[in-house]
């Protein structure tokens, strides 16, 4: 099951926290890295830090958006020293968050994403993702080392794997790729119904967009849905014929 669970760092500029974090990935036994934009890669600095770990630099995968990195996923997990945002996701602390993303691993991709060394990720970032995780620490003082904080959760995930302290998710989710389409599909629809209009969209799609990361329909059930949005999508072409 750790096969399935990718690292995916957002824009790191600093070479020496790749390395750091290939290290402590492969201590911990998993094996696949993301690298979104990073500033500096490859990097003499990075294998340094790597020490034994640098087969998992070679084989990282470099790409241009998370949205690339997490096509394939049916879940993504973003991290945050701040407990508290704009809008709600459901909100884990480390160890239970390591828990769900090892019982998921034997169905399926899952991702966990960190953000920049100096912000963390951004909202819009965190709005691609189903949960939230956070490490419990020092509430005067809770930011970590982006490295620090890849070892802990990595440790975390380790541990409920040794330990069987997940449930295995039956489930089979849709893939990020999936929801994607789904997401250009209701909105063409809720466009053509004009039930979002151009002088007055608000943030309609984004609370939308919400909902469904939050509530995660099944494959079966993304395929209703979008068997319903075609259904209506069909109803007022004919109407406007």
């Amino acid at each position: 099951m750790l096969d399935n669970i990718r690292v995916v760092l957002i824009n790191t500029f600093h070479p020496g926290n790749i390395g750091a974090a290939a290290r402590a990935m492969k201590n911990m036994g998993l094996s696949q890295l993301y690298l979104v934009e990073p500033e500096i890669f490859p990097s003499k600095e990075a294998d340094s830090r790597a020490a034994g770990a640098k087969d998992l630099l070679e084989n990282a995968i470099v790409v241009s958006s998370l949205e690339e990195a997490i096509a394939d996923c049916q879940l993504v997990i973003g991290t945050s020293a701040r407990t508290q945002r704009t809008f709600d996701l459901p909100l884990l602390p480390a160890r239970e968050g390591a828990e769900q993303i090892v019982g998921e691993a034997n169905s399926g991709q899952v991702a966990l994403v960190f953000g920049r060394e100096t912000m963390g990720l951004h909202n819009h970032e965190l709005q691609k993702c189903n949960i939230h995780v956070y490490i419990p620490a020092n509430p005067e003082y809770p930011v970590l080392n982006v490295s620090q904080a890849i070892q802990l959760l990595c440790y975390e995930i380790f541990m409920a794997a040794e330990n069987k302290s997940y449930k295995k998710v039956e489930e089979e989710y849709p893939r990020q790729k999936e929801i994607s389409l789904f997401y250009e599909h209701l909105e063409k629809v809720l466009r053509m119904t004009n039930f979002i209009v151009p002088q007055h969209e608000g943030k309609v799609l984004e609370k939308l967009r919400r909902f469904f990361n939050r509530s995660r329909p099944e494959r079966t059930e993304l395929n209703m849905l979008r068997g319903i949005l075609t259904s209506v999508e069909e109803t007022v072409e004919k109407k406007n014929d």
